[in-house]
């Protein structure tokens, strides 16, 4: 079984890969499940439907002239996964996710849209603190590393002791691929990462193996194997693994490799979702 676990789609305001598309590439390359978690940002973007309007950005090489930021348009992106669940239906498994980018003053929102629909399966990020975005650097400018560093954590560790309608965290060490000054000391972290991952598994919650750290060059994966290590010595049994993926040439991209990987780590099984309950299997 082979699975992509965070897929963006045209859905996503930093994504033009149609669906549909997804979806038969993934069939084409092997894939035997995967679910759909576009992009939400409360915070620094609106919904798509806000009538306060919506803002755009210029596009970039390759993009269209103007990108619009815009939280996902919930009901076509519903209706749309429905259709393509029972159109490759016996082909491949398709589930339904978000991605949602969650700060502590943005709960109320994630709360009320997770009420809304009935996900498979929710990741839960930190993009931004205080509306900063980090690969902007507008978050550490002004701030040792020190400083944003530890606010990335405290950050992450306050929602995942507030909110609980999640599945996984995603790239749980974002801030490492956006970190000029380089990769900060694990062993000064470990007290605070110690305790998300306790707070996630008393939770019955898990994280996300996230294998983008490939293609960002990045020299650790994300999150870290110091990271997984810990993960696993306290207990942690529920994983996904997903590319992250934006373009055709994204999907399913070190799946197969990072399974190996994590098989001589030690771990034996790893999950999938169904109506946000994990479902397990051997690597």
């Amino acid at each position: 079984m082979l699975t992509d676990y965070h897929i963006h789609t045209v859905y996503s305001d930093d994504s033009e890969y149609p669906m549909e598309a997804v979806v038969q590439d993934a069939i084409a390359i092997g894939l035997t499940e995967i679910c759909f978690t576009d992009h939400v940002d409360y915070g620094i973007k609106k919904d798509w439907d806000d009538p306060r309007g919506v803002e755009y950005r210029p596009g970039g090489a390759g993009e269209p002239e103007q990108i619009i930021l815009a939280n996902v348009d919930y009901p076509r992106y519903a209706a749309e996964i429905g259709k393509l669940q029972e159109k490759y239906r016996g082909q491949i498994t398709i589930r339904m996710g978000l991605e949602f980018g969650m700060q502590t003053h943005t709960i109320p929102e994630f709360e009320r849209l997770f009420a809304r629909y009935p996900f498979d399966f929710i990741i839960l990020s930190v993009h931004q603190v205080e509306d900063k975005e980090f690969w902007t650097q507008d978050f550490q400018r002004g701030r040792t590393q020190e400083e944003y560093v530890g606010r990335y954590y405290e950050e992450l560790l306050a929602l995942v002791r507030r909110f609980h309608n999640y599945s996984v965290l995603g790239h749980l060490d974002l801030i490492t691929r956006y970190d000029p000054a380089g990769p900060y000391p694990f062993a000064k972290l470990r007290p605070v990462i110690t305790e998300i991952l306790k707070t996630v598994i008393a939770d019955g919650k898990g994280i996300e193996v996230n294998t983008s750290s490939h293609r960002y060059g990045l020299a650790d994966w994300t999150p870290s194997k110091e990271i997984l290590r810990l993960y696993r010595e306290l207990g942690g049994t529920i994983f996904t693994i997903g590319s992250d993926s934006h373009k055709k040439e994204h999907l399913g991209a070190y799946i197969r490799e990072t399974m190996a990987e994590l098989a001589e780590m030690g771990f034996e099984r790893y999950c999938t979702f169904e109506r946000m309950r994990a479902v397990y299997h051997r690597l």
